[in-house]
């Protein structure tokens, strides 16, 4: 997924590290579960993840 966010950005002409974008995700995964209902919880889960799975991406680049 992160991927296709990534082509997607670079097609409108916006381009970030993946460092900035997992910060980004993480930052507001934790806004988002600051919310009460069960939805945000999921969506901040979900962001957290993605955040985490983007430095994992990006340092298993940068150590080849």
């Amino acid at each position: 997924m992160a991927k296709e966010v990534e082509e997607g950005l670079k097609k409108i002409g916006v381009t970030m590290s993946k460092p900035v974008m997992a910060a980004i995700a993480i930052i507001f995964g934790i806004l988002v579960i600051v919310f009460k209902d069960l939805l945000p919880w999921i969506v901040g889960l979900y962001f957290i993840i993605q955040g985490i799975l983007f430095f994992i991406d990006y340092f298993e680049l940068r150590r080849k």
